[in-house]
């Protein structure tokens, strides 16, 4: 433990750090300066992440209080403190994002032509068109659920939209109650014939629930939605599962009943309605969220996706860079020099992917391995390998069949796998599997070489596109040893700790990164860059306070949650913290130690600074070695810090501010000008070789 006691005020709480991040998302969707159907996204997305930060977070938070728990966290807050807080900073995000869709994105769609309206505002022609899309497409799937003494309440499954309904029969004083559940099959809106005008489904259902409830007298009906505990526990899989597959689809199964956490209702919802929920869903009032709706809006995704290029973004297409381009065989390139990749600037589909490829089809390649933690539904990567086996090689796919919300479709790709003779593993027990590597084994004649990629993103088409990342192409002979001992580690009983270049985890990252602060600490021009997703672990933090006070000077882009508490005297005043959140996702992890006097140390990988990618997940961090190599990164990270366009920077009392503008540097436009500047140059130095 560090000389630096652990006291409250040091740390910033993870939880509301999380919520931060969703209000600086919150943000984009409400500035005027983004464009009106990327304001939609980020609504949506904001919504998305909230789903997921229930399911997860909140869910650990509430199992701490049923338990008994009142050990503080580090900030000093106890689970039910946490709750408290949790619960007002999430009303208040609701209501702002309830006004945000009301009362400026609704008018600013309609002005386009894409108009959300409901049913009752329907002309005649239009309420045809909607009941015979009703009778053919909703009314055939959808199940009305009674609840009395001889129906049970129903199970509400996760995120799901429902209508409560109250009923009563002619001639009776009584009224009951009846769940429908809009199947997830549906589409969150009715399209009308012009796909420019938008229903709420749930409003085209509760139009016709005579019809659902034929005889009976409609008195009142609200849509809900509850969200469950979804995280799946992966520390008590031991060593006696003998089938971790069967193993991972039992607690799926068992998943789908895990306790309700967030009640979302209608605000207008009535008090018995609501009261029968909350005792059957064995919810509490703070467990309550009111809304104005409409509920589910990460289902705006769908609005977000119209084909109307003028009310979004442009999108860099990515780039091949001309050397890739150039070389009949990205093995002759590599055996040359290595290939630095930022992605979606450099195109997935022309480097990445056609590294796999070529590995894939080339009779000299002896060995394909490779880790899979998410991939695209439809995979080039997965069909390389499949083809791959299909030609003879040996090939290994660690598939991590834990990855949060993607457990499901990584046992189907798991299974594609084998069926096609690959040798599929499920990584370490009690462990993630979160590494982005590839290691290729090429018969060359004289000798074997390896070939690697590491990454700081998935393996994964789609995005690929929208998510910023970087990676390495080597043939690295050490980076290749150490992948071959990282595979062994994987797939077999290796207890391998010492890598030649890699920094590993859970082995001995943390204690890497720790001893390269403390070297930079003992400098005189001490200097640090991180840029991360996620700044939690307590033992980073320290060590990164112990170099502020020690006058490094340490600069960091974090993405998301940040629990270090920068600019506070005598502790961090060293330190600036700074987000960077636009048109791409900032993913990549990249890390600097030095100046360019003394010599400057990089390196990126997959894993970002919580306890969990340190201590319970295998991830890999490489060397960037070639100077080249260096200075982009060094433009990147210049870039990102000088950003006054995307950029909100962290006080020293934990709240964000957004940079004022004044140069109008966007970060992301700059560096799709920066990748076009970089590959005019690498074209013509390549033609003045071949002149």
């Amino acid at each position: 433990m560090s000389f630096i006691e652990h006291d409250e005020g040091r740390y910033l709480n993870r939880e509301l750090s999380w919520l931060d991040f969703d209000d600086r998302v919150l943000a984009l969707a409400e500035s005027a300066d983004t464009p009106l159907l990327d304001r939609v996204k980020f609504l949506a997305i904001a919504h998305s992440n909230l789903d997921e930060f229930f399911q997860v977070r909140v869910a650990g938070v509430r199992e701490q209080v049923a338990a008994g728990v009142t050990t503080t966290s580090v900030d000093g807050r106890s689970p039910t403190e946490q709750l408290a807080e949790i619960r007002d900073r999430v009303t208040r995000l609701v209501d702002d994002s309830d006004r945000l869709f009301h009362d400026a994105l609704v008018p600013e769609l309609s002005g386009q032509g894409i108009v959300y309206t409901g049913y009752e505002l329907l002309d005649e022609d239009d309420r045809k068109w909607v009941d015979r899309q009703f009778h053919e497409r909703l009314f055939p799937v959808l199940t009305p659920l009674a609840v009395d003494p001889a129906h049970p309440f129903p199970y509400i499954s996760n995120l799901s939209l429902n209508l409560a309904v109250q009923v009563r029969a002619p001639r009776d004083l009584n009224t009951r109650f009846a769940r429908v559940k809009i199947p997830p099959i549906l589409s969150r809106f009715v399209v009308m014939p012009d796909g420019q005008r938008f229903v709420p489904v749930e409003q085209v259902i509760a139009a016709h629930l005579s019809q659902l409830f034929p005889g009976m007298q409609i008195v009142a009906h609200h849509t809900f939605r509850v969200t469950r505990n979804s995280d799946l526990d992966i520390g008590t899989l031991g060593d006696d599962a003998d089938d971790l597959l069967r193993e991972i689809e039992d607690r799926l199964t068992r998943q789908r009943f895990g306790r309700v956490v967030r009640l979302e209702v209608e605000d207008s919802i009535d008090a018995a309605s609501l009261n029968l929920l909350a005792r059957e869903l064995e919810v509490d009032d703070v467990d309550i969220y009111r809304s104005s709706g409409p509920l589910g809006m990460d289902g705006l995704f769908g609005v977000a996706e119209l084909d109307r290029p003028e009310l979004k973004w442009e999108l860099f297409p990515g780039a091949t860079q001309p050397q890739l381009a150039k070389s009949p065989s990205v093995f002759k390139l590599l055996a040359e020099r290595d290939v630095l990749l930022h992605h979606p600037y450099d195109a997935f589909h022309t480097s990445v992917a056609e590294f796999i490829w070529q590995a894939a089809k080339d009779p000299q390649v002896l060995a394909i391995k490779q880790t899979i933690y998410r991939t695209a539904t439809d995979s080039s990567i997965v069909h390389a390998l499949i083809h791959a086996a299909e030609e003879g090689k040996q090939v290994v796919a660690l598939v991590e069949l834990k990855a949060r919300f993607d457990e499901e479709a990584n046992i189907e790709w798991a299974r594609h796998l084998e069926e096609a003779g690959v040798h599929v593993m499920y990584g370490v027990t009690g462990l993630k599997t979160h590494t982005k590597t590839t290691l290729v084994v090429r018969d060359e004649g004289q000798h074997i070489r390896r070939y690697s990629h590491v990454g700081t993103g998935n393996y994964h088409e789609k995005t690929a596109r929208l998510y910023e990342d970087v990676g390495l192409l080597t043939s690295n002979p050490e980076i290749g040893a150490d992948l071959s001992d990282l595979f062994n580690y994987l797939t077999g009983y290796s207890h391998q700790r010492d890598y030649r270049q890699l920094l590993v985890a859970p082995l001995q990252m943390r204690d890497r990164i720790i001893d390269l602060i403390r070297q930079e600490a003992g400098q005189l021009d001490g200097r640090i860059v991180m840029k991360l997703n996620s700044l939690v672990d307590p033992g980073i933090i320290d060590a990164l306070y112990e170099a502020s006070m020690a006058g490094t000077r340490i600069d960091l882009i974090v993405r998301g949650i940040c629990c270090l508490r920068p600019g506070v005297p005598d502790l961090s005043e060293n330190i600036t913290v700074r987000s960077v959140v636009g048109r791409y996702l900032e993913h990549s992890r990249i890390l600097r130690f030095g100046t360019k006097p003394r010599g400057r140390r990089y390196f990126i990988g997959s894993a970002d600074m919580m306890p969990r990618n340190l201590d319970r997940r295998v991830e890999a961090i490489a060397p960037v070695l070639d100077p080249q190599h260096k200075d982009r990164l060094e433009e990147i990270l210049d870039i990102l810090r000088e950003d006054d366009v995307l950029a909100w920077e962290l006080s020293s009392d934990g709240t964000w501010w957004k940079v004022p503008t004044e140069k109008g540097l966007d970060s992301h436009l700059r560096i799709a000008e920066l990748t076009v500047e970089l590959n005019d140059a690498q074209r013509a130095a390549l033609d003045d070789v071949d002149a």
